[in-house]
This record gives structure tokens, sequence and C-alpha cells, in this order.
């Protein structure tokens, strides 16, 4: 049984029963040309906790844990995606349209591929997903439930939507989950502090939240 200091209190799990899910890595998100770039905002943020998102892929491959990563993508004909949501808000490229990094959000484009600093390995489930939560016409929680687990770690972006979005389908599904502060992050600072100050409230209501350095080191020992 592993031991990590989190808050709001200690956060247990056994790596056999737990995986590791990385949300939205992908280059449209943190890459300049991206879809995350033509909402006018700053990836730079974004790119900055890919060394930390490293390190705690790396520690938890060395265990054989289980990993998952997730991608924001739509079929080519966007008919998996709801015009409510293509049409939303004034940004310079919407979802299917052609940019730097090929058609934004569309699987197979190379803007869609997770950064190469990531990048899944044989063995690790990779889910497209159609919508904000990992869970949500994925099937992942069924892929979960072959494996026998029960809790998941969470890193990725971004902290209030995606992120969050996810942990909260998870919670609704009976896991217990941990969110990795520096290893989560989001486009408005103050966005993130507050999802963290939400996830572990009142008791861990949706679940909870440690620095890398006290995962690492609960994954040492």
């Amino acid at each position: 049984m592993t031991r990590v200091a989190a808050t709001p209190f200690a956060f247990d799990f056994d790596i056999a029963s737990t995986a590791l899910v990385i949300i939205d890595m992908q280059r449209d998100f943190v890459e300049p040309g991206g879809f995350g770039a033509s909402l006018g905002n700053d990836v730079a943020l974004l790119q900055a906790i890919i060394p930390t998102c490293r390190r705690v892929l790396d520690a938890w491959r060395a265990l054989d844990g289980l990993v998952v990563h997730t991608r924001e993508s739509h079929l080519p004909d966007l008919s998996d995606c709801p015009p409510a949501k293509r049409l939303r808000g004034s940004p310079t490229l919407r979802i299917g349209d052609a940019g730097p990094m090929g058609r934004v959000l569309i699987a197979g484009e190379p803007g869609n591929q997770i950064v190469p600093e990531l990048a899944p390995v044989d063995g690790e489930i990779v889910i497209d997903k159609p919508g904000k939560g990992a869970f949500f016409d994925t099937g992942l929680h069924e892929s979960l439930q072959e494996f026998g687990i029960t809790h998941l770690v969470f890193m990725g972006v971004t902290t209030e939507v995606c992120v969050q979005t996810s942990m909260r389908e998870a919670n609704d599904r009976g896991y217990d989950c941990l969110l990795v502060e520096d290893g989560t992050e989001s486009y408005f600072p103050g966005f993130k502090a507050a999802t963290l100050a939400m996830i572990a409230a009142q008791g861990a209501i949706v679940g909870w939240t440690a620095p890398s350095a006290a995962l690492l080191e609960g994954l040492q020992a």
C-alpha cells in the first residue's frame, strides 16, 4: 500500500489497482498554432508542466502501473461534435478547421497527438474522447473495471475543464481520485487554484490533491 501526504488528508492506494490518467496533453492544447492558442491563450503555461508529468510517468512505468492517456478529438466528418460546441466563442480556428498542425481536434491529425515527451508506449490505454470528460462515450469505465482499477491519479489539462470534469465523472462511478497539483495547469491560474480548492473541499468531496514530490516520495517508499 502506498501512502501520499495529500490534501485534505493522506491518500492511500495499491498501485496494482490504480491507474495514472493523463488528460489531453496533446499538441492542439499545449503547442503554439493549436486550438488553445487560437482562443488567445498563453500555451507556455501548459508547456511548463511537461517535465513534472514526465517524472511522474517515468516513476509509474517503473512500477508497471497502468497508464491511461486521453485526447479530446472528433471524427473527420464532425458527426460527434455538436454544433453548440463547435460554434461556441470566437476562436481564430474552430474545431475541424485546417491549422498549422492539421485540422483542429480531429483524430489522426498531427495536432491531435500527445506531446512527444509524454507519448504512450505499448500496453498503455489511449482514449479519444468527444467531450470534456474522459468517461463520456468512451468505454473507459469498462476498461478500468477489466483491470480491477479502484483508484485514479490524474494529471493534465486544463485543470478546471477536462481534468475536473473527468474527476467528477470518476467520483460518480466510485473511484477514489488524486490530482497532482503541479502536474496540471490552466490558461487561467485563478481557475486552477479554485479547482484545487473545490476538489478537496468538505473532506475530499471530489478527490484529493498533492504535489508531485509527495506522490514520488510515496512511490519510492
